[in-house]
């Protein structure tokens, strides 16, 4: 595939063009991205995502409110990232199943010529991909198959190289991704390892489940995805804040994404029905 070319573009095919590690999908046993999908309404899921995530709701009757405020929240986000800080190369991880606005369809709507990569680690995620993750044809949108637990893979990977001019800024968006890395000093080193080849100006946008909100409820639900071998941690909002150390947070820094410069739907959110924190960031 032909590197960044000598006039400032680029010459790569928006496709989702990793191939799957496994042909097994592993459908019988819940996964987040399809748990997710079922929260917030989707049919591209199995029965384990079902009964884990009813299993969710009936501990926390306001999870799927909390999920769509968190779309919501990537929408809000991408759009002022495109339109206001003139961002154009975004590397999504944990991105889940294509779900309309995808985050490619926000920043294109801005700037045709935005360029995405999309990350996540659920082999159907890619099946999904391949066919709704289309692009501008002035841009690109990408997937890869990788693991947020191993972010020098993601950083090297092609599709990053080939996509994206690291002279420009980039937007790392880890929403709803960072609780399923339980071991607070590994969350933390994931985030530094994900931003530290990010030139300056580039941005971190972040969202993840706060424990001081309805904090019975919350460590109940996570402590049920536990069970169903999703493994996850909701962290305070000092915790949260934490993983923007070093960069610049845009206002109103960390807050219920709901409350992250809220359109006129979010305001209509009640705080109790949102358990998910999130900011966005720069870096000097």
């Amino acid at each position: 595939m032909p590197p960044h070319q000598p006039d400032g573009g680029f010459s790569v095919p928006d496709t989702a063009d990793s191939e799957p590690r496994s042909a097994d999908l592993k459908t019988n046993v819940a996964h987040s991205a399809r748990v997710y999908d079922y929260l917030l309404g989707g049919k591209d899921n199995y029965a384990a995502d079902r009964e884990a995530a009813e299993e969710v709701i009936k501990i926390a009757p306001y999870m799927p409110t909390s999920v769509r405020a968190s779309r919501n929240f990537m929408v809000r986000v991408a759009r002022h990232l495109a339109a206001e800080c003139g961002v154009r190369q975004f590397l999504d991880v944990g991105t889940g199943l294509p779900t309309s606005p995808n985050l490619h369809e926000v920043v294109q709507g801005v700037d045709p010529a935005s360029r995405v990569v999309y990350v996540d680690n659920d082999p159907i995620v890619l099946v999904h991909a391949r066919a709704l993750l289309t692009s501008t044809p002035e841009g690109s949108s990408r997937y890869i198959q990788a693991d947020l637990a191993d972010p020098e893979a993601i950083m090297n990977a092609p599709e990053v190289r080939e996509s994206f001019d690291m002279t420009r800024p980039v937007a790392l968006c880890l929403l709803t991704v960072i609780h399923f890395v339980q071991d607070d000093d590994e969350a933390r080193r994931i985030v530094r390892r994900l931003m530290e080849p990010l030139p300056p100006g580039s941005y971190l946008a972040l969202s993840t489940i706060n424990i001081e909100s309805a904090a019975g409820p919350v460590r109940a639900a996570v402590a049920k995805h536990n069970e169903h071998g999703i493994r996850s941690k909701g962290r305070t909002t000092a915790q949260i804040t934490g993983f923007f150390d070093g960069l610049e947070l845009t206002d109103p820094g960390v807050v219920p994404v709901h409350h992250w410069r809220p359109d006129d739907e979010a305001k209509k959110i009640d705080d109790t029905q949102v358990s998910i924190y999130g900011g966005l960031a720069r870096k000097p």
